[in-house]
């Protein structure tokens, strides 16, 4: 081997060398990413048993603190027609059970809904996409909606606090 040849080879090693340690650190950045996105606020449940009983109820026990942001304006609910289709997030919508669809809140997002009327309150998970109605902010199922005594009006105006 000549001494150009060994120069050209010393270079192309040290060339890897850099693309190695490039590789290396993309490697190590995305990590620290996946790590810091799990280290995230969310909504986590420290039981299923806590889950079934404070979704649907005006409790602020448990693992739910609504202190987070929240939306004043006007909800409306489900139309009986949509009991059984699927929603936005792939769930099977049952008007009895305690659900809403908001526009832009991640799906399984625990938010907690007042009726400015008459200050009764209930919690639901967000599993749809809607209302897409002007001025309106969510779309409760009827059984949340029958929680909040907004049957006969329809649509009320509320407040919705979300969990952190």
């Amino acid at each position: 081997m000549t001494s150009c040849d060994e120069s050209i080879l010393i270079s192309f090693y040290k060339q890897l060398n850099k693309f190695y340690k490039y590789l290396l650190l993309r490697l190590v950045i995305s990590a620290l990413v996946v790590a810091a996105a799990g280290c995230s606020s969310s909504v986590r449940f420290a039981s299923e048993s806590l889950w079934e009983t404070n979704i649907g109820s005006d409790e602020e026990s448990g693992e739910f603190r609504f202190t987070g942001r929240q939306f004043s304006g006007k909800a409306s609910y489900y139309a009986n027609k949509f009991n059984g289709r699927t929603t936005a997030s792939g769930a099977v919508f049952d008007n009895n059970k305690i659900t809403a669809a908001h526009k832009t809140l991640p799906f399984g997002t625990i938010v907690k809904v007042t009726n400015r009327r008459n200050n009764k309150s209930v919690i639901v998970e967000i599993n749809d996409r809607g209302p897409f109605v002007s001025g309106r902010i969510i779309d409760l199922s009827r059984d949340a909606a029958v929680k909040l005594d907004m049957i006969s009006a329809g649509v009320v105006e509320v407040i919705v606090r979300v969990a952190e």
